[in-house]
């Protein structure tokens, strides 16, 4: 049998969809371990990278949205962007990356989603999905049923990127 996945992150939500996302055809067992690693600044890919090198000597294993959910939480971060350009569109693409360290040569899946930041509705149990609605769309992730939501997110994209890495045909 393979060895299992580690999937660090401290976020019990985050864990649940990626696990719902990947199915149970998926080959490997998927265990999570949650680090305090820190909340790098650059470039996705970069982070991405670092976050995973860290990981990974820490223990086997965007960018900035955690801080501002802890000290703001989504109506704080609505407001924030909102006085940044009254009354105009706060468009944004949240990009998640994936990085499989174990290998010579790093492999990065990364999904996105455009949408925008918007006041926020539905239930608060989940990071800022109550403030962003995808684009196309006129609930916003957290008023959408998780069946709907993991069809079309950004995790979804680039959790299915990385399933068929491990997923042949």
């Amino acid at each position: 049998m393979a060895r299992p996945i580690t999937f660090v992150t401290g976020n019990a939500k985050k864990l649940e969809e990626v696990v719902q996302i990947l199915g149970t055809e998926f080959p490997r067992q998927l265990v999570s371990k949650k680090l305090d690693l820190p909340e790098l600044q650059g470039e996705i890919e970069e982070i991405a990278v670092l976050k995973a090198e860290e990981a990974f000597r820490q223990g086997p294993p965007g960018p900035y949205i955690k801080w501002f959910l802890e000290k703001l939480g989504p109506e704080g971060l609505h407001r924030l962007l909102q006085g940044s350009r009254t009354n105009q569109r706060r468009p944004c693409a949240p990009s998640p990356t994936i990085r499989v360290s174990r290998t010579i040569k790093p492999v990065l899946f990364q999904g996105r989603t455009e949408g925008e930041i918007v006041s926020p509705r539905g239930p608060r149990d989940f990071g800022w999905d109550p403030c962003f609605r995808p684009a196309g769309y006129e609930q916003t992730y957290a008023e959408m049923p998780k069946s709907e939501k993991n069809k079309i997110s950004h995790r979804y994209k680039a959790v299915d990127l990385f399933r068929k890495h491990f997923v042949k045909p």
